[in-house]
């Protein structure tokens, strides 16, 4: 099994459907990810932050 990469903070990750966000906060089993990266998260009618599990999103940098 290959070992998957922990984001860190400050890193751009990608989740759920193409959402994107910077890492704010790195806990055991999840990232709390501020989405106001995005131009139109307002559109989206998201909160301006979410906790997203390690296993649910990709690193982009």
């Amino acid at each position: 099994m290959v070992a998957m990469k922990t984001a860190e903070v400050g890193n751009l990750i990608e989740f759920r459907d193409g959402l994107r966000g910077i890492v704010e906060k790195v806990n055991e089993n999840s990232v709390i990810v501020d989405v106001t990266y995005m131009e139109n998260y307002r559109d989206l009618e998201l909160e301006q932050k979410t906790v997203v599990n390690h296993k649910n999103y990709q690193i982009i940098e």
